[in-house]
């Protein structure tokens, strides 16, 4: 038990950090629009992954390592979330419904991607 929740939190903390740096580097880009584009790429980013973890299910520790502690801190649905809202309450409503929509068709579709790959290269 003590293991696996140590696992989580090492992968938590890489996590977070990564997010925090993904979203530094794309302000970098200076990429100023209503569509957050960090957000988008975060969660497609965590998407490949976890399916790819996933996949890698022989490996139980890397479930927790990658899958609990990784991708939970790397990914940001409940941001995800609040900026759709925000654009709503913004009444952005074809922003916030294109955002909807292709963050859970590339999101799904990169789970999908992540399984294929952990399962053809490994």
């Amino acid at each position: 038990m003590i293991r696996e929740i140590l696992l989580v939190g090492i992968g938590g903390f890489a996590g977070s950090v990564c997010r925090y740096l993904v979203s530094l580097g794309i302000a970098t880009l200076s990429l100023s629009t209503a569509f957050p584009v960090s957000t988008m790429t975060v969660n497609f980013t965590g998407s490949l992954l976890i399916g790819f973890f996933m996949s890698l299910t022989s490996h139980n520790w890397l479930i927790f390592l990658g899958v609990v502690g990784f991708c939970g801190g790397f990914t940001t649905f409940s941001t995800f979330s609040a900026e759709i809202l925000a654009m709503l309450k913004a009444s952005q409503w074809l922003i916030a419904t294109g955002y909807a929509l292709l963050s859970i068709v590339i999101c799904v579709t990169a789970v999908a991607l992540g399984l294929w790959l952990g399962k053809t290269l490994i």
